[in-house]
């Protein structure tokens, strides 16, 4: 069935009769978790049976699982270091690029394993030590090592059958300022972020990238809209000039960085226009049932239409249950290896 452009999100470890009725609507095209919704790994697959039962059609469910700081599931899950310990702690580039191979390989089979679609990753910013948001979470500073180490990440991805999403493109990594509680501005001009910010997506893209996370930062030089609501961003560098073909998600609606563009049925809107193909409506159950009740999305035109067809590129491919997963030799020899960075 057709997957909508609506990602939300859900208030607790159980589904709730609103839930339901949210899931069911016609905008509904994914969900994503938290860690408010997991308590353990038990419940958690009941959660899911829950959702996949409610849901007429098979909608993405997804979540935040780079690893370090930033991952929702932990009883029961192996805890993944952060993707920069995985360079700096390796002894040669040969040891890091297995590792970032592995490290992609694990995380994505035990959430596979869960039936859960994709994690949205890897990160691919450039850190340049100002960005505190984004910090660890990137790979390194430096291009070459980004562009090795994430072909590395995303082949892991898809050898445990997710797809894999690029964030935040063009770069998050030169600015200070937290998208999530104001909207950042990179001054930089567009040759100088093309030169390095965006060699990591453009790489990426050509290793197989299958979806892009655009930043929610202005950068003026190239248009005075966060990148996210940017058509010449989306439309004109990231799907022309890069010939980037898969997914383009926004960031979550909800943070300041959005906020510019109105309430959240206009943000959403303004994002799908701007060539997104799903938007994120997160931590904001109002927020999602304006967009539900007064966003005007047409579901039949051509752009949505080719919107759905990139989707389903996202759907999760065939995997293992969870006790046949952790009973396989390569499990337990890649979790002891990437448990000895964390």
């Amino acid at each position: 069935m057709a997957i909508a452009p609506l990602m939300l999100d859900l208030e607790g470890t159980e589904l709730t009769l609103e839930e339901k009725e949210l899931l069911k609507h016609p905008y509904c095209g994914g969900l994503i978790f938290f860690s408010r919704n997991f308590e353990s790994v038990e419940q958690l697959e009941k959660l899911i049976h829950d959702i996949r039962a409610a849901t007429p059609n098979r909608i993405l469910l997804s979540v935040d699982h780079e690893g370090g700081r930033v991952q929702r599931f932990r009883d029961g899950f192996t805890r993944l270091p952060a993707l920069a310990k995985l360079y700096a702690d390796s002894d040669d580039e040969v040891t890091a690029l297995r590792a970032a191979h592995h490290h992609a390989w694990l995380m994505a089979s035990e959430l596979r394993a869960m039936d859960i679609d994709f994690s949205f990753a890897p990160v691919l910013d450039l850190n340049y030590g100002v960005s505190e948001v984004i910090g660890d979470r990137a790979f390194h500073g430096e291009i070459d090592i980004v562009e090795s180490m994430s072909k590395a990440y995303i082949a892991g991805m898809h050898d445990a059958g997710m797809a894999a999403t690029g964030k935040h493109f063009p770069g998050h990594g030169a600015v200070t300022a937290d998208s999530h509680l104001e909207i950042p501005v990179d001054e930089r001009d567009f040759d100088t972020l093309s030169k390095f910010d965006m060699q990591p997506f453009a790489k990426s893209i050509l290793n197989g990238l299958d979806a892009v996370m655009p930043a929610h930062v202005i950068y003026p030089e190239v248009d005075s809209q966060p990148a996210g609501f940017s058509q010449v961003w989306l439309q004109k560098i990231l799907r022309k000039q890069l010939a980037f073909d898969g997914v383009i998600f926004s960031d979550d609606l909800n943070m300041e960085g959005a906020a510019f563009a109105g309430n959240y049925a206009q943000r959403a809107v303004a994002a799908l226009d701007a060539g997104c193909d799903m938007v994120l409506v997160c931590n904001n159950r109002p927020g999602v049932i304006q967009v539900m009740d007064e966003a005007n999305i047409e579901l039949e035109t051509a752009e949505r239409l080719e919107s759905q067809r990139r989707l389903e590129r996202m759907r999760g491919q065939t995997h293992i249950n969870r006790s046949a997963l952790l009973d396989t030799e390569r499990w337990n020899e890649i979790e002891s290896e990437i448990r000895a960075f964390a």
